[in-house]
């Protein structure tokens, strides 16, 4: 007789900063980009719920919004695309939050002279996840804390979890020489922020396996001679279709090899390629990175607002989670199941006027929600994975 005892992962078991915390299972993440600054809070809305419409197939565990920042000292080439400021990562998030039941993952600068007042506004909100960035580079002044500095506030709230950034193209050899050094240290950062108290890493988009899997292989062997368990690492992915966005990933810093970029940009459907590339990146660092012992996650994002480009983040998700979610060796599906209506509301019986206003969510109604919510009729559905175990008896 077959037995299959069954897990399903949902948001009601965990909250977004302990699935991302738990070694024992993947996390999978869809990345959105705020608003533009000075934008309508209706058409702020109007823009969310767009999103979260385009997604509301996708087994997704939650959102991860973005911290865009200008980054003049990062490199002397010239910006591919106009910078816009945008709107506060943790206003865009509640947003998001509000509409689909999934929490977020804050992305934030640490270079803000009001890093502790955001911090308390993105605690008053609901967040409990947020993702610490760095100084764009090393040289001219910024205000606010370094990143040492903002992990040590973070780490002592309560209530609120962080993770880091982790750059596999830091973790070259090439990179080490342009640094002095005879080997490149990325590793080393990532025990030290672990250290400093971070849960996890989000990985910068990869488009070359090799560095990805040097880091993750170095950094697996430091963390067992320190005796350290390592943090989970999710691996960013972004389709690309056309040259100006490849253009993009590259000033972004993203190691993009000259004949990956000719076999995307030369073929007949560019944002296929891409994808179907993608993948077999993503089996290549798996194959390399089995057994090291390091968790990993996947992410996936558009870097731009053309269409093709953002249906391809779908396609690509989709993907990806079923590459990861077959490797584990370990049989699992997707199902719907019933879930509570949404926590919160945008606009409706607000208490205000404003079609715009935003309803702070209870962090406990907020993880009621499971993966994810939509309405169909009066029923409320929710798209989740469940991983099975068979035993025979």
């Amino acid at each position: 007789k077959h037995h299959t005892p069954i897990t399903i992962i949902t948001m009601a078991e965990e909250s977004l900063h302990e699935r991302l915390s738990n070694p024992a299972r993947p996390v999978f993440l869809l990345g959105d980009v705020p608003p533009g600054e000075g934008t309508p809070p209706h058409k702020c809305s109007e823009i969310a719920n767009k999103f979260v419409s385009r997604s509301r197939m996708l087994a997704a565990d939650g959102y991860i919004v973005y911290d865009i920042q200008d980054e003049p000292g990062r490199t002397d080439e010239k910006r591919p695309f106009p910078f816009r400021r945008v709107m506060d990562s943790s206003t865009h998030a509640a947003l998001l939050s509000n509409l689909s039941g999934r929490e977020c993952l804050v992305y934030k600068c640490v270079a803000d002279p009001n890093f502790e007042s955001w911090l308390e506004n993105n605690k008053t909100i609901g967040h409990t996840a947020i993702n610490l960035v760095g100084r764009a580079s090393s040289e001219g002044k910024y205000e606010g804390p370094t990143i040492s500095e903002a992990m040590n506030i973070v780490e002592a709230k309560e209530d609120v979890h962080f993770g880091c950034v982790c750059i596999a193209e830091r973790h070259t050899l090439e990179a080490a020489q342009q640094r002095g050094k005879t080997y490149p240290t990325e590793h080393v950062n990532m025990v030290r922020k672990i250290k400093a108290g971070a849960k996890w890493f989000i990985s910068q988009a990869v488009y070359d396996a090799e560095p990805t899997i040097r880091l993750l292989k170095d950094y697996a062997t430091l963390c067992k001679q320190k005796g350290i368990t390592p943090s989970k690492v999710v691996l960013t992915f972004a389709p690309v279709s056309r040259k100006k966005t490849m253009t993009f990933i590259k000033w972004l810093g993203v190691r993009v090899p000259i004949e990956t970029e000719e076999l995307i940009l030369s073929a007949e459907k560019p944002i296929e390629k891409s994808i179907e590339y993608l993948c077999d990146v993503l089996r290549e660092i798996l194959c390399e990175c089995a057994g090291v012992g390091v968790p990993l996650g996947i992410s996936c994002e558009s870097v731009s607002i053309f269409k093709s480009e953002i249906d391809g983040v779908h396609e690509l998700f989709r993907r990806l989670q079923t590459i990861m979610l077959d490797s584990s060796g370990t049989p699992w599906k997707v199902q719907w199941v019933e879930v509570m209506p949404p926590a919160g509301k945008i606009g409706d019986d607000a208490g205000g006027d404003d079609e715009g206003a935003l309803v702070a969510l209870d962090p406990s109604e907020k993880v009621r929600t499971l993966l994810l919510g939509i309405m169909v009729g009066t029923a409320t559905v929710s798209l989740g994975v469940i991983l099975g175990k068979g035993k025979h008896a």
